[in-house]
């Protein structure tokens, strides 16, 4: 866009003033806008995976800012261990899908980069489809998690994530636009 556009608020070209820096995530305000932004460079990334049998992959995890069990999809941040920060999303996808849900692909494909939220954080993230998987371990997730893997016929994945939010869980709403890239990403249906 163009820097002139008179649709672009006149504080957005304020100074950017650090208000917090955590561990993983900082607070900044620009003008009269606060948001968080990720401490590390290289956002986040979601992994749509279907095993060989049709069935979608699913993690469930306890949130702590929310206090509550969510379901998504596995997903992890990119370039958030040490000496990794030049880690490309391809590589975080490979390594967080076998963490947490126990599959290895064969190979990998960019779908889609967008915000998580854009009023709220500079956070990216990453779509990506993880092709020819094979069950190589048990997942749930390194010594920090709690993960619980759901492998739910492709077919049904809809009705079932609906069914888990009747019963209270947290649905990630991102993972319906996982599943129609599922369906309609570049590489089409599996």
């Amino acid at each position: 866009m163009n820097p002139a556009d008179p649709r672009i608020p006149a504080d957005a070209r304020a100074p950017e003033e650090t208000l917090y820096r955590g561990k993983w995530l900082s607070l900044y305000r620009r003008g009269r806008w606060e948001y968080a932004a990720r401490n590390n460079p290289g956002g986040a990334v979601i992994i749509l995976a279907v095993t060989p049998e049709d069935k979608v992959l699913f993690v469930e995890q306890y949130r702590v800012s929310i206090l509550k069990n969510t379901i998504e999809m596995p997903a992890g941040l990119v370039g958030d261990l040490a000496g990794q920060a030049d880690e490309s999303a391809l590589l975080a996808a490979r390594r967080e899908l076998e963490e947490e849900t126990g599959y290895r692909c064969g190979r990998l494909e960019f779908i889609h980069e967008g915000p998580s939220s854009s009023g709220m954080s500079t956070e990216m993230i990453a779509f990506v489809r993880a092709w020819d998987l094979e069950k190589v371990g048990p997942g749930g997730g390194d010594e920090t998690e709690d993960i619980v893997v759901h492998e739910v016929p492709r077919a049904e994945a809809g009705a079932w994530l609906f069914a888990r939010a009747a019963e209270g869980y947290s649905i990630d709403p991102k993972l319906f636009a996982g599943l129609w890239f599922i369906e309609h990403g570049r590489g089409g249906g599996a």
